[in-house]
């Protein structure tokens, strides 16, 4: 597969590979998509797996798109492929007779209704563990998936511009450069493949910015003077202020979601803390309302939900089912809005009772503290990440840094 390709593939666990649509799937798309389910499946027979097909990131299937999965699942009839897509998608899906196809809201659903023995060659059964913990074994080993998978989407695409932009001899090439700067500069992968993505290309052939001069020194705000880390290390202060917003707000859970311009803007789970792998992986990349995070992003202000069971939106949707599930019934997320107004992120926390929380003096307390890692980020992007650029460009194969 290229780079560009709407298909990822997660590596399999013993019992399942799970092949990852994202994007629209136009005439060309749903050429390649019959093509590399052939492969897949055929793949997955050989393995004994079952196939799990996440369209989760496809808006919508024409006509054109259904006739390419008929036609290449309906002898699955007897162990058909799991479908893991959005409401509307799954409506889509019922407008035709697809009998190799069974969509599901969830790709906890979609695990859960296996069967207890794997379809094709049977495998010795690991030692002392009853179907139900094989089951939730499995969960366990594909929890977060859909967000590994399209990181390594992106990934693929940053490799595709370096090989392009240094003429590298190829794929192995692009990641090992990669993951040079990501170590050499405490920048995590996915981050500096964002920045490879969607910077400007490199000014000269020495530098990637021309002119940069000192550095500004990090934002001089409460929650960096009250913190003793190293301000460049993003895993570090992103616990930290999620910690903290935890203790102010005197909630049972939180999440911090950072967004990513390389992905429109997608809400990409950092840390968290409490309720269990079933919502983190519902969570793990956030595209859209009614998830409360999406709100409080697309709106730019606060949002407060007194009771996630009386929130019909949230609560027919899989990360509010999930919630229920785990026991949050109180959820306030306050968005990161950056000194030049942008919404960087935002700041969940849950609580176990339903009612309105938290009172207006904590709600002012976590917009500061929300204010104060907008403002660190903001700084971070402008400097720890173009430094992780110029690094990368001053250290590709053939341009040593003593040609800096």
């Amino acid at each position: 597969m290229t780079s560009r390709s709407p298909l990822t593939v997660v590596p399999a666990t013993d019992r399942v590979t799970v092949v990852c649509l994202t994007g629209t799937l136009d005439a060309d798309g749903c050429a390649r998509l019959a093509l590399e389910l052939t492969r897949h499946l055929d793949s997955a027979a050989r393995r004994g797996h079952r196939l799990v097909l996440d369209m989760t990131a496809v808006p919508t299937v024409d006509e054109t798109a259904r006739r390419a999965l008929r036609e290449q699942t309906a002898h699955l009839a007897g162990a058909p492929v799991l479908v893991v897509a959005t409401p509307e998608v799954r409506k889509e899906l019922e407008q035709d007779d697809l009998p190799g196809l069974r969509p599901h809201g969830t790709l906890v659903e979609a695990l859960t209704s296996l069967p207890p023995a794997p379809a094709g060659p049977v495998r010795p059964p690991r030692s002392g563990n009853p179907p139900a913990a094989e089951a939730d074994h499995l969960r366990r080993e594909i929890f977060g998936l859909r967000a590994k998978a399209r990181t390594s989407g992106l990934i693929g695409i940053a490799q595709g511009m370096l090989i392009a932009r240094y003429g590298l001899p190829g794929p192995d090439a692009a990641f090992a450069l990669l993951r040079e700067g990501s170590q050499q500069c405490n920048v995590p992968l996915r981050v500096l493949a964002s920045a490879v993505v969607t910077a400007p290309p490199p000014q000269t052939d020495t530098r990637w910015f021309v002119g940069r001069g000192t550095h500004p020194p990090p934002p001089d705000t409460a929650f960096l003077r009250s913190y003793t880390g190293d301000v460049t290390d993003r895993r570090q202060i992103i616990s930290a202020a999620l910690d903290t917003a935890i203790a102010v707000s005197e909630a049972d859970a939180g999440e911090a979601h950072l967004t990513d311009a390389a992905q429109d803007h997608a809400l990409f789970l950092e840390g968290h803390r409490g309720l269990g792998a079933d919502y983190w992986d519902e969570v793990a990349l956030v595209t859209g309302v009614p998830v409360v995070c999406a709100v409080a992003q697309e709106r730019r202000e606060p949002v407060a939900v007194p009771d996630v069971a009386a929130d019909d939106a949230l609560a027919a949707h899989p990360a509010g089912r999930a919630l229920l599930a785990a026991g949050s019934r109180a959820v306030y997320s306050v968005p990161l809005i950056t000194p030049e107004g942008y919404c960087t992120g935002t700041l969940t926390l849950h609580r176990n009772e339903a009612g309105i929380w938290p009172g207006a003096t904590r709600r002012a307390e976590l917009a500061r503290l929300a204010a104060d890692v907008a403002a660190w980020r903001s700084w971070y992007r402008r400097t720890v990440v173009l430094d992780a650029l110029e690094h990368l460009h001053q250290n590709r194969p053939g341009q040593g840094a003593g040609n800096s």
